[in-house]
């Protein structure tokens, strides 16, 4: 872990010129003006973005699901084809696809991902002999691309809010309350010789744990990240109601601890109070803007929720593309199709592309546990290094880079990427991305075979 010069650096403070990024131990031990001896030298360096919401092996069906059925498509007909492929997936085809979809990601400015995992089990639905053989995939996928990993394992009892018990397509996910805590565990062993990696505990959602489930998990936590979906389509948000006879952000505000530890994946269809209110408890809103285009899902507002104070960041979610700044033109661009404007969540004089990539940034290392945001002494040495020589930022100075990433040119401005200090991406091209792609590419051939 060397020291690394950027002529142009964003750090916690704003914007700095000419400084040395020293690492010891993983994390910035200083900012040093000036080049200090040895230090390679790059032009431009921000940090690397969090993921805050992923699930690995759907990157493996990216593409499978774009033609359409007899009669209209929504998330409902897309999640039957999700169950199909999901039940045809060995724990070599799990690390092989997210080990890409992890190199990926650090080609594209993503330097941690919250691994929202759900696929436990056997195709038959009983445990592998050690209960988190797939959560165990994950961490040494984590660890072959060197991304910055919080897992989070997935609660999943329930196929509805009837309550009717997990079944058929959902059999390699369903788990008890003592199997969870098992797989918790399980989990927790998964990670220990990753750098950094931590853990968090992901209730599905209200229609996959029942009440009582959803406490007993939350209990769980211990000070550590929950995650759950919730709001995401209008259907769930009719169901919650004729059921608990709530919305759906409502009811979870009104029976469960939500506080700064939680983040509440998509919410997109809130009323204004449920935006307020769950403003005022400090979670984070986890909007996953192209696969909620992809799927047809809505639009979350964002100025409202913004205005009322709440913090979000971006997740890739289904994983259907793999673009750290496209996530954050996807979500202004949708602001702007809704209301007719531009520029939407940007504060007046200032930059769009900025306004989007720290509040994301802030936003996704909460949600993920991690301490403090940015690049300053004590934070993780996760840094991505944009191409400066690309057409894209010709022109470019302080006040306008973030907005030529974002709306320019996207993963294509991405040169360099380190995390925790070491490089894992030079000339745009991970290190282990040839093997990693060779082994993707023999688990795509078996599951289409």
């Amino acid at each position: 872990m060397h020291p690394i010069h950027f002529d142009l650096l964003l750090t916690s403070e704003g914007w700095r010129r000419d400084v040395t990024v020293a690492v010891a131990g993983g994390r910035v031990s200083a900012l040093v003006p000036g080049r200090s001896p040895g230090a390679p030298s790059h032009r431009i360096g921000v940090p690397g973005l969090p993921n805050l919401h992923s699930h690995a092996f759907q990157r493996g069906m990216a593409g499978l699901t774009e033609t359409r059925g007899a009669g209209p498509d929504s998330f409902w007909s897309w999640r039957d084809v999700m169950y199909r492929f999901a039940l045809a997936m060995t724990p070599d085809d799990v690390e092989a696809v997210a080990s890409e979809l992890y190199v990926e990601m650090l080609e594209a400015g993503f330097t941690r991902v919250g691994e929202f995992h759900y696929l436990h089990h056997a195709p038959d639905g009983h445990p592998y002999d050690d209960v988190a053989e797939m959560g165990t995939r994950i961490a040494a996928a984590a660890g072959t691309a060197g991304i910055g990993l919080t897992l989070l394992p997935v609660f999943y009892a329930r196929a509805g809010f009837d309550g009717a018990p997990a079944g058929g397509g959902q059999r390699r996910f369903a788990c008890d309350l003592d199997r969870y805590a098992a797989l918790l565990a399980g989990s927790e062993r998964a990670i220990a010789g990753l750098d950094g990696a931590n853990l968090g505990v992901a209730p599905h959602s209200l229609r996959a744990a029942a009440p009582g489930e959803l406490g007993a998990v939350a209990a769980m936590a211990g000070g550590r990240p929950v995650h759950i979906h919730v709001a995401e389509q209008v259907k769930e948000v009719e169901d919650c109601m004729a059921q608990r006879g709530a919305r759906p952000v409502a009811w979870l505000l009104d029976h469960a601890p939500v506080d700064a530890h939680w983040c509440l994946i998509h919410a997109t269809h809130m009323t204004d109070a449920e935006c307020a209110a769950l403003a005022a408890r400090g979670a984070v809103a986890g909007l996953c803007p192209v696969t909620e285009a992809n799927l047809g899902d809505g639009i979350f507002d964002a100025p409202r929720f913004r205005d009322a104070g709440g913090r979000f960041g971006v997740g890739s979610d289904s994983n259907v593309a793999i673009d750290a700044a496209g996530e954050l033109r996807q979500l202004e661009y949708s602001q702007r199709l809704a209301r007719r404007a531009r520029n939407v969540l940007a504060p007046p004089g200032g930059s769009t592309g900025e306004a989007l990539f720290t509040a994301a940034l802030a936003g996704g290392a909460a949600a993920l546990g991690q301490a403090g945001a940015g690049l300053a002494a004590g934070a993780p040495a996760d840094i991505v290094s944009l191409d400066a020589d690309h057409p894209a930022l010709a022109g470019h100075g302080p006040a306008t880079v973030l907005d030529a990433w974002v709306f320019g040119a996207g993963t294509a401005l991405v040169d360099a990427v380190w995390t925790r200090g070491i490089q894992q991406v030079a000339g745009g091209r991970h290190r282990h991305r040839d093997v990693v792609r060779r082994r993707f590419a023999a688990s795509m051939a078996r599951l289409a075979g």
